[in-house]
């Protein structure tokens, strides 16, 4: 089915096409806000204006494997950053491990000096998460980049994004799809940081007194959305607490619980592919965990949400943060392996992660939930304060509420 644009989009997709044939400048910057039609805009100029093909003429790339599915869902093959520009090397390391010196493979990468000769254009989504560095490295290969983000979501956790603070282009209308979105209406009022009322807002957008959100009802409503978002830390441990307990959890992580990645290991491959690595905010399930909780640590299959497969390996973690409330390990440290006749066979580091079912909103950054509860602590945010609601806000897909 064509996508029929508006004249707005149509307008961008002009200087799209104007800036890709006629432009010696190597980057164009779309912005617009949640509901105007960002991606359909950037695949219907990709795709028909410039008939470039994705994956062949085209880069499609985001700064999460969650972020590249979603581009994926929509039909656009896509890759993250990391994969496009980045190429991995094995290299031979010496280490010291209790006492001694072990020679080890480890996994670095390092930026490509080329990307795929047929690739003429990048389109980099989700670009208000990437950093300039980042970016820098992107430039290098020389190719024309189309960068595409809301530059009225948070800025990136680490670094600073300078590109959408100069747009060529901003898409302000909301889309006819879009308009009678009470997500998208009530999204328009925490980024123009006007009073939120308490109420309906049509069958499924909810603002809700922080008073009245408790006994049975917040249970149900809790196990019910995918996923809880709020912003301070004691509010994220608390309400994780509370739903372990609703699920009947206790103790360490248990088959099925829902975790979050907390630290980026670019070395694990979290699919049989090899397209997606193991990155901080990303979400999945525990599968058989097991511990040895003499030395803090744990291992167990992983399932990401966004995959239908789980982590072709064990990974090791840092259990310290679920016994003690703090990691015991430092990023980073190595741990020998042994074989089943206790024979040396090479070395692991320890992942980390933490309990998932509320999380930050710098975490959920960058994916999207069909329904999301959203505990409205952006006061604690100061002169980011409507960024931090909008963003939550706009985490969730097609259902929301808002706890105030």
């Amino acid at each position: 089915m064509s996508y029929t644009l508006t004249a707005e989009q149509q307008e961008a997709e002009n200087l799209i096409a104007h800036w890709f044939y006629h432009s010696t400048r190597q980057t164009f910057v779309l912005t617009g806000f949640a509901g105007t039609g960002k991606t359909s805009l950037i695949k219907h100029a990709v795709c028909e204006r410039l008939e470039l093909v994705p994956d062949e003429s085209a880069a499609f790339v985001t700064p999460t494997g969650k972020a590249a599915t979603v581009l994926i869902k929509k039909g656009i093959a896509a890759c993250t950053v990391h994969r496009l520009i980045y190429q991995s090397i094995v290299e031979q390391q010496e280490v010291m491990l209790n006492g001694k010196a072990v020679k080890i493979e480890k996994l670095t990468f390092r930026r490509r000096e080329n990307i795929d000769k047929g690739i003429k254009l990048i389109v980099l989504d989700e670009a208000s998460m990437v950093s300039d560095e980042v970016l820098f490295d992107i430039l290098n290969f020389g190719v024309k980049v189309l960068l595409c983000g809301d530059d009225s979501q948070l800025p990136p956790v680490e670094g600073l994004n300078t590109y959408l603070k100069t747009p060529d282009c901003r898409l302000m209308e909301i889309v006819r799809q879009a308009q009678d979105n009470p997500i998208i209406y009530l999204s328009s009022l925490a980024r123009e940081g006007r009073h939120i009322p308490y109420g309906n807002y049509g069958s499924k957008a909810f603002v809700l007194s922080r008073r009245n959100f408790t006994g049975e009802r917040r249970k149900k409503l809790l196990v019910r959305a995918e996923q809880v978002i709020c912003g301070l830390n004691r509010t994220r441990v608390k309400v994780n607490d509370e739903m372990r307990a609703i699920y009947g959890f206790s103790g360490l992580p248990k088959d099925g619980e829902k975790l979050i990645c907390t630290v980026n290991n670019w070395e694990q491959y979290i699919d049989g592919g090899m397209r997606f690595n193991l990155v901080n905010g990303l979400i999945g399930r525990a599968i058989e965990p097991f511990y040895d909780e003499a030395n803090f640590m744990g291992f167990m299959q992983f399932k990401p949400d966004f995959l239908d497969e789980k982590c072709p390996e064990a990974l090791p973690f840092d259990a310290g943060i679920f016994m003690t409330g703090e990691y015991r390990y430092r990023h980073g440290d190595y741990f020998e392996k042994f074989d089943e006749e206790g024979n040396p066979k090479g070395v692991f580091t320890l992942n980390r992660f933490e309990y998932g079912y509320c999380i930050s909103c710098h975490k959920a950054q960058g994916s999207e939930f069909e329904s999301v509860i959203v505990f409205d602590e952006s006061y604690a945010f100061k002169e980011d304060a409507h960024r931090w609601l909008y963003t939550a806000v706009t985490r969730a897909k097609d259902r929301l509420i808002l706890v105030r």
